[in-house]
């Protein structure tokens, strides 16, 4: 190694830290810290050949980075993960301890040594190593990307396929809110991002809020848009939000939020021990959320213990819109299958109509779309009623359990 460009990029930092000049010792100093950082890579690429660094008692030349340099198990990885690129590639090692580019530039090259492979990188490495030294590491990972499409074409039909198996959205329910999980395929996350990129511009020069809000705000307007006129009704019942709360909760939930409201500085009176309010696929939420909720929302009412009128046994097959309702307010707005947390319910025959069952409320389950599959299919089995209570079984009579501790399951 040709120690001049990095003394020479340290006698530059030294010199500006005594000029005066901010922006300049900024220059200088970044420099010098790439070019730091590059030494410590080639210097690394010794160590990995001598193996020296079994001297001290370390198996491999990542634990010797982490105990001698004391350095996070990520920034080990790193730099050892850039020793290939300062050994194979003579015009990026040199740019690198001259401080002309910098470690994340380093590391798109390395990705270029995995993904490309050394003899296309070296026959464009001189236009690469221009590439860093005038922008940010975005630009050279676009150019190392498509470098990597001309080389390798058969590669890009197989990351889209390999995507399709990846592919994966989940929604989980956390009690702050909901955590967004996922992976999409190409033609499935490039749409979604169009939609977001749509939806989340700012609306004009005046627009003060931040990306993240803009995201939220915009997601949360679609969905809006899509709650409201974008799904069809199922069996007369559109798609929705549910809150389900007592009359008793309600009342003491209001007079909290109004003492919170315009009495600040007091301590408000303690809401009295009730059900509290659930908001449907997510749980129990607070006064504030619910009184909010309550603005915004139609408001259906149900009796207790009073559910005669909703009976009609025989006569008719389909349930009425009052039994549809009043079967998703038993539930909670959530499929009655132990184990599954859909709220997209379909209302189902315990005793199947065909078979002589009575279409009266405490024989009809609410189902989610996959679970009513699943039972018409004989995978799934209900059986009882409302009143005693239903009982699930899969395919072989073994009842179908709640998981104890990290959620729920069905019985294997």
């Amino acid at each position: 190694m040709n120690p001049k460009p990095t003394i020479d990029a340290m006698r530059t930092a030294a010199q500006a830290l005594s000029s005066g000049d901010v922006r300049e010792t900024l220059h200088a100093v970044q420099m010098a810290q790439d070019a730091l950082d590059a030494v410590k890579g080639v210097l690394l690429a010794e160590l990995q050949a001598s193996k020296d660094f079994e001297l001290d008692g370390a198996s491999t030349l990542n634990t010797w980075v982490r105990n001698q340099l004391h350095l996070k198990s990520g920034q080990a990885t790193v730099l050892v993960k850039s020793v290939a690129a300062l050994r194979d590639l003579p015009l990026v090692a040199e740019a690198a301890t001259s401080g002309l580019i910098s470690a994340a530039h380093v590391q798109v090259f390395v990705y270029g040594l995995a993904h490309v492979g050394l003899e296309p990188m070296l026959q464009h490495e001189e236009v690469l190593v221009a590439v860093a030294a005038e922008n940010e590491p975005g630009v050279l990972w676009e150019a190392v990307k498509h470098l990597k499409a001309i080389t390798h074409p058969e590669d890009l039909d197989e990351a889209w396929k390999g995507g399709m198996d990846k592919e994966d959205f989940a929604v989980d329910a956390l009690p702050d809110g909901f955590h967004v999980t996922g992976f999409l395929n190409t033609l499935t996350g490039l749409k979604l991002k169009k939609v977001m990129d749509s939806v989340s511009a700012p609306r004009d020069a005046d627009d003060t809020r931040t990306g993240a809000q803009r995201r939220v705000q915009g997601l949360d307007d679609l969905l809006d848009s899509i709650l409201g006129n974008g799904l069809p009704s199922d069996k007369g019942v559109r798609p929705h939000m549910s809150v389900f709360v007592d009359a008793e909760t309600l009342e003491a939930a209001a007079e909290r939020v109004e003492q919170e409201t315009e009495h600040p500085h007091l301590i408000p009176d303690p809401m009295p021990e009730s059900e509290p309010a659930t908001l449907a696929g997510h749980g129990a939420i607070g006064p504030h959320l619910l009184m909010f909720l309550f603005c915004l929302s139609g408001v259906t009412g149900f009796v207790r213990e009073q559910d005669q009128i909703l009976n009609v046994g025989h006569t008719r097959y389909e349930p009425n819109m009052k039994q549809r309702k009043a079967v998703l307010a038993r539930q909670r707005g959530v499929c009655a299958t132990p184990g599954c947390n859909h709220t997209h319910l379909e209302v189902h025959h315990s005793v199947w109509w065909s078979l002589g069952g009575r279409t009266d409320l405490d024989q009809l389950v609410g189902l989610c779309v996959r679970c009513h599959h699943l039972v018409h299919r004989g995978l799934l089995h209900v059986a009882g009623n409302a009143v005693d209570g239903f009982e699930f079984t899969n395919r072989h009579q073994r009842p179908v359990r709640r998981r104890r501790r990290t959620g729920y399951r069905r019985a294997a």
